[in-house]
């Protein structure tokens, strides 16, 4: 698994590898003109005219950043959508056919059109801001200097260079390699790394696991395998929106209710009621129009795109906007230690040797194998900052080991000069060391202060090879000190006064990542175990994974068994990390979170990335995400209680073959104060509610006896009015007592709906109650609307009529909460 470093000569940094050239002068392939034959460019990559000419050919990686949809995309989205059109085509109709208030309707959707594009537009700045602050910036090589530039610069025959964590951006041929191990998972579902030598092919949407090296760029643009999946993130599983499924569900089983009842409406109204024909058309339109339930998409959309927005501010990058209400279904979190509840960097506390070895020497070898590392982890690079590199005595590098979190350690051979030579190796005691070594006992004592230890051990073999710790002689302990997280413990608090499990997996010792868990006050974190202790079975794993808090020498697979482990159990997952060995757990996982400062492969398949690396805004996430679901499960139940009684209202109507009792301007009046405005602060409001599954059934047990109690009592308002008032002309007496009717109980329905009550709570219902007051006192209010009581017998028989409705909702409401919970 290792590739000799050829740099005795040459002005090589020690320990880096020598580059190693394949044939220079190749042709670009006549056939596919964007794609470059596996040969080879000089080791100093493009020159500057060579960039131009292919960029002049369009020769580029063309392939859009995938942030959010256009600006066309989104007008097209919140334009052209079947509601839209049915109602755009009503509200033609009524513009020629009826006065200008009858046609208040269609300026409201054109209204709720343009605050829906502009959020979304809002939304999309957001998005593309942070995306470009998020974005992955491959070094390339071009005359002999490496430089960062954006993904879209890449042209044919680049000369990428590759180190641990690096996402493969494109198509190549490896021109040099160090130990380099390519994990191709994402793309084949190979779990095991592959060993790339030079001329071996790399695919885009791959990574680097361990070691280094570069890789000539043989295909680029949509000729790439990743743009040939859909632009690399659709062979990523995308996050499952059971809202917008949800509404889209509903809409259905609107249009199938809507159909045939407005096409019986059309024909009660026009055919079989001989009256004026321009009245028969605006009371059908009336009948129509509130069938819709036009403002839930809307609202779906704005409170999904202020969310958006709210995150941006504190830079947390949604790639997959579901993704906010899937982390506010989450009720276990699985979290990496390092750079999660710790700072990426550490610092190196103590050095003690072991079995008499010389001390100086032992920081001679430590600096050593710092030097040897072009591409150090956070723990190597603490110990390169404790002993830098040696001025003028350095010792040439003749092997090298990459770490890996497989083998939990990395290595080196020397030649020391003088014809001496050593092998070391540097990693986990407890893996390079036999079970009842004395040492352990000493490393646990230290693993207990939540320190960090690794062991130095000269290798009694070569480094090649499963078996090269076999007979590992220890030679000193090297006591690193992690710097913990300061807003680390507030999130875990949170966290469990949500009641939202915490597990803390870590491919460090199980017992040093209890105590830093148990500094920062994780409940359950004296409960540790050993990885490599997990039982094989998936159930009995996820025995385990619910008994215990802390998990320590984690592989990167178990990480993944782990969390499908949870799963199983019918837990919905979210894993947060930042390292190479975190992507397979991320992407399998319900939610991925990962840190902006982490590799570019776990924030390619991560659905949210936190730019700012602060594990302490997850719980904003999860407070958007609930206030989106809690909220438009409230608003759903708004609009489809609406839609059921003006369904069953058309339905009476046909059947006892009388007048649609509303006119299109009643029902704007209605559903603009008891729908649009609170359903606008509602759906926006704060809301702490944890969400629960099953959106379709929630809304609809709800909904539907709500719509059939106040469709009933208007109707039943509605006929007792045409018998009370006998004079010719009196339709709209009795279009004034229905609507009260219907007010009443659509704002008892708004009113149970707002609870738990808080100040603005009330004033928002007292207000629309207000509102509607001042209508029925202001006469021009009244000529407007067509509202005007007459009398006050039958006045105050709709209001009887709805005080009997509200207290069949109450009890209604309470009868389903007791007896079909969700």
């Amino acid at each position: 698994m290792t590739q000799r470093a050829l740099n005795s000569s040459g002005g090589q940094t020690p320990g880096r590898p020598r580059p190693v050239p394949i044939d220079a002068g190749s042709e670009l392939d006549p056939v596919h003109p964007m794609r470059l034959p596996a040969s080879a460019v000089s080791t100093s990559g493009l020159t500057a005219a060579e960039v131009s000419e292919r960029i002049a050919r369009g020769e580029v990686n063309d392939v859009p950043v995938r942030s959010s949809r256009s600006i066309g995309e989104i007008v097209r989205a919140n334009v052209f959508t079947r509601f839209n059109l049915i109602i755009g085509v009503l509200w033609l109709i009524m513009l020629f056919v009826a006065p200008f208030q009858d046609s208040l309707f269609g300026y409201v959707i054109i209204a709720n059109t343009g605050i829906g594009i502009v959020q979304e537009w809002r939304a999309k700045k957001t998005l593309d801001g942070l995306a470009v602050i998020g974005e992955a910036k491959p070094t390339v090589r071009r005359d002999g200097v490496a430089s960062e530039i954006s993904t879209s610069e890449i042209v044919l025959g680049d000369l990428v260079e590759l180190g641990p964590g690096d996402k493969v951006v494109v198509d190549g041929s490896v021109a040099e390699a160090d130990s380099l191990e390519i994990d191709e998972s994402l793309l084949t579902g190979e779990a095991d790394p592959v060993l790339k030598q030079p001329g071996d092919p790399v695919m885009s949407g791959s990574f680097v696991v361990a070691g280094g090296g570069a890789f000539s760029a043989t295909k680029v643009g949509r000729e790439a395998y990743a743009a040939q999946l859909a632009e690399e993130a659709s062979r990523f599983t995308l996050v499952q929106s059971e809202l917008r499924s949800g509404i889209s569900t509903i809409l259905k089983y609107v249009t199938w209710m809507m159909v045939p009842t407005a096409i019986g409406l059309i024909i009660s109204q026009l055919v079989v009621k001989n009256t004026d024909l321009k009245d028969s058309i605006a009371r059908t339109v009336g009948g129509i129009v509130p069938m819709i339930p036009e403002g839930l998409v809307l609202l779906t959309s704005v409170a999904f795109a202020i969310g958006v927005v709210r995150l941006g501010r504190k830079q947390c990058l949604v790639q997959e906007l579901p993704a906010i209400e899937g982390l506010a279904r989450v009720d276990v979190v699985c979290l990496d230690k390092t750079g999660t509840l710790t700072e990426g960097g550490m610092d190196v506390t103590e050095v003690r040797p072991l079995g008499g070895a010389d001390d100086p020497y032992v920081r001679q070898v430590l600096a050593n194998l710092g030097a040897s590392d072009p591409r150090p982890n956070a723990s190597l690079q603490a110990i390169i900052d404790a002993y830098p590199s040696p001025n003028g005595e350095a010792w040439r590098c003749t092997e090298a080991l990459p770490f890996s979190s497989a083998r939990k350690y990395s290595g080196a051979a020397f030649d020391e000069g003088s014809g001496k030579a050593s092998s070391w190796l540097l990693g986990a005691p407890d893996v390079l060391l036999p079970d009842h070594d004395p040492s352990l006992g000493e490393i646990e004592q230290l693993n207990e202060q939540g320190l960090r230890v690794l062991l130095l051990a000269r290798a009694q073999g070569e480094l090649e090879g499963p078996q090269s710790a076999a007979g590992a002689e220890p030679t000193a302990l090297v006591v690193l000190e992690q710097r913990l997280r300061p807003d680390a413990g507030d999130t875990l608090r949170y966290f469990a006064d949500q009641r939202v499990a915490t597990k803390v997996i870590s491919g460090d010792n199980a017992i040093s990542v209890g105590a830093v868990a148990g500094k920062l006050g994780l409940p359950g974190a004296e409960h540790t175990m050993d990885a490599r202790r997990l039982p094989a079975d998936p159930d009995d794993m996820a025995s385990a994974m619910e008994e215990h808090t802390v998990f320590g020498r984690v592989t990167p697979q178990q990480k993944r068994e782990m969390v499908a482990a949870l799963q199983s159990r019918g837990h919905t997952v979210a894993m947060t990390g930042d390292g190479v060995n975190d992507v397979l757990a991320l992407k399998d996982a319900d939610i991925g979170v990962s840190m902006g400062s982490g590799s570019e492969a776990t924030r390619a398949v991560a659905q949210i990335v936190l730019l700012n690396n602060s594990f302490a805004t997850l719980p904003s996430v999860v407070a958007e995400g609930r206030r989106v679901i809690g909220n438009i499960t409230r608003v759903a139940t708004l609009f489809l209680t609406k839609t059921v009684y003006s369904v069953l209202l058309a339905i009476l109507v046909v059947c006892f073959q009388v007048e649609y009792p509303f006119l299109p301007r009643h029902l704007t009046l209605l559903s603009t104060l008891t729908i649009g405005v609170p359903a606008f602060f509602l759906a926006l409001a704060p809301n702490k509610e944890r969400a629960r599954p099953h959106f379709v059934r929630r809304v609809m047990r709800y909904s539907v006896p709500s719509g059939v109690i106040a469709g009933v009592a208007t109707f039943v308002t509605y006929l007792i009015a045409r018998h009370y008032y006998t004079e010719p002309g009196s339709l709209d007496a009795e279009t004034s007592a229905a609507t009260l009717t219907l007010f009443l109980v659509s704002m008892w329905v708004l009113a149970i709906i707002a609870r738990p009550y808080t100040w603005w709570r009330i004033v928002l219902v007292a207000a629309m109650g207000g509102a509607f007051l001042v209508v029925l006192i202001v006469p021009w209010l009244q000529q407007f609307f067509a509202l005007k009581l007459v009398g006050s017998v039958m006045p105050w028989a709709a209001v009887a009529i709805a005080v009997a409705a509200a207290t069949a909702l109450e009890f209604t409401w309470r009868l389903v909460s007791r007896r079909f919970p969700v």
